[in-house]
C-alpha cells in the first residue's frame, strides 16, 4: 500500500457540485437563498454556472445525458462532483487502471470533453485541471452574464469543507475502498452513534491534500432510521449534504436567515446550558449561539481553544441538505454534537411520523 501521505491523483481541493432535476425552478431558489449567483450560462447546453467566494455550483438540465438520467431515477439531486488534479489526463488513466469505471463524457455539460469516473450512486466524479482564472473550464464553455460580479461573497462562504455521503448497510467498506484506493484517501475518524430510537455509523475521509473530506454513513439499527430513510427518499446511494465553510458563521446565519433559509431544530436548551461545562474557556457567545441554535464542538485543553461552529439546514433539494461551518484550528467534523444533532433530526422525524417511538 502506498504511504498515506502521498498524493498519486494530485488532488488539491474541490471544483464544483453538479445538480440536477426533472424541471427548473426547484434547485435555483436554494441557490439563491444561500448566497449564490447565477454568473454564467454555457454557450450550446442548458447549464449554468452559479458561484458565492470560492463554491462552483453547476445546474445541469442538459437532455439526454448523465445528468438527465440521473434526474429521472432520483429526482433533485446531486449528480456529480469535480476535484482538482493536476493532470487530468495521467489522473484518469491511474484511476482506470486501479478499477474505476469510466464515463463517456460525450454528452457531459463540457464541449472539453472532461475526464471522469463513475462514483457515489452512480454520480460522476469529474477530474478536473484547469481551474486559474482565464484558464479554466468554465472560460471555455460559459459566456459570464453582463453587469455581474465573477466571484460574488454571497452569505460569505469561501470553500466546500466536505461532502457526506449515505451508503447502504454493509456497504461502508466498499465505498471507504473505492476512496482508499483510487484516491489514497485516508480515515481520520470513526464515530458510532447512537439516538433515543436509531444510530449510524459515520467514517470520515480525507484525501492526502487534506481539502477534500467525503464522511460516510451507514444505518446501525434495524429501525427505519435517517440514513434508511434518505436512501428510500434518493432511490439509492448519493451525497447527504455540502458543508460550506466561512470566517464568521454567527454572521452568515443572519444572512442565511434574512434570504430563507430553513435550518434544522434546534438543540435542546440543555445543550447550551452545559457548554462551559464542556468547553471550559470557550470565549464564544453563547447566549448569540443558543439564539441561532447554532452548535459548538471542539476543545479547550492545553491551551488555546479549537474549535468548531455548526449548523444545518433543513432538507433542501430531495432529501439533500447543507452544512454551514466556522473552522477555528478544530479539524473535526463535530463529534461532540453529532448525538446532538443526530437527536434533533430524529425528533424531526417524530414530528413526521417517519419514526414511531
Amino acid at each position: 500500500m502506498a504511504d498515506l501521505f502521498e498524493n498519486p491523483m494530485g488532488l488539491c481541493g474541490f471544483e464544483f457540485v453538479e445538480f440536477t432535476a426533472p424541471e427548473k425552478g426547484i434547485l435555483e431558489p436554494v441557490f439563491l437563498s444561500m448566497g449564490f449567483t447565477h454568473i454564467a450560462n454555457h454557450r450550446t447546453k442548458d447549464v449554468t454556472l452559479w458561484r458565492q467566494g470560492g463554491i462552483n455550483m453547476i445546474i445541469n438540465y442538459e437532455p439526454n445525458s448523465p445528468a438527465a438520467y440521473y434526474a429521472a431515477e432520483h429526482g433533485p439531486s446531486a449528480c456529480g462532483m469535480g476535484f482538482r488534479v493536476r493532470n487530468a489526463g495521467e489522473a484518469y488513466k491511474l484511476a482506470v487502471s486501479k478499477g474505476a469505471e469510466p464515463i463517456d463524457m460525450k454528452t457531459g455539460f463540457s464541449e472539453l470533453k472532461l475526464a471522469a469516473i463513475k462514483g457515489i450512486g452512480g454520480a460522476s466524479v469529474y477530474l478536473i485541471d484547469r481551474f486559474e482564472d482565464g484558464k479554466s473550464i468554465y472560460d471555455v464553455d460559459f459566456d459570464y452574464l453582463e453587469g455581474v460580479d465573477r466571484h460574488p461573497a454571497g452569505c460569505g462562504f469561501n470553500v466546500i469543507d466536505h461532502l457526506t455521503h449515505n451508503v447502504y448497510k454493509g456497504r461502508m467498506d466498499y465505498w471507504a475502498n473505492y476512496y482508499e484506493t483510487l484516491f489514497n484517501f485516508r480515515e481520520i475518524r470513526y464515530f458510532d452513534i447512537k439516538g433515543e430510537y436509531t444510530g449510524l455509523v459515520s467514517r470520515a475521509l480525507t484525501a492526502p491534500d487534506g481539502l477534500i473530506r467525503i464522511p460516510l454513513n451507514e444505518e446501525k439499527g434495524e429501525k427505519v432510521g435517517q440514513i434508511e430513510e434518505y436512501l428510500r427518499e434518493y432511490k439509492g446511494e448519493g451525497i447527504q449534504h455540502i458543508a460550506f465553510s466561512c470566517d464568521n458563521l454567527i454572521e452568515c446565519w443572519d444572512r442565511l436567515k434574512k434570504a430563507g433559509v430553513k435550518f434544522m431544530p434546534a438543540p435542546p436548551s440543555t445543550y447550551y446550558d452545559m457548554l462551559d461545562e464542556r468547553l471550559p474557556g470557550h470565549g464564544e457567545p453563547a447566549d448569540e449561539l443558543r439564539q441561532r441554535g447554532i452548535l459548538l464542538d471542539g476543545t479547550t485543553e492545553g491551551g488555546e481553544p479549537r474549535l468548531l461552529l455548526q449548523i444545518f439546514s433543513e432538507k433542501a433539494i430531495g432529501p439533500v441538505f447543507f452544512e454551514f461551518i466556522q473552522r477555528k484550528q478544530d479539524e473535526g467534523f463535530g463529534e461532540g454534537n453529532f448525538e446532538a444533532l443526530f437527536k434533533s433530526i430524529e425528533a424531526d422525524q417524530l414530528a413526521r411520523g417517519a419514526i414511531s417511538a
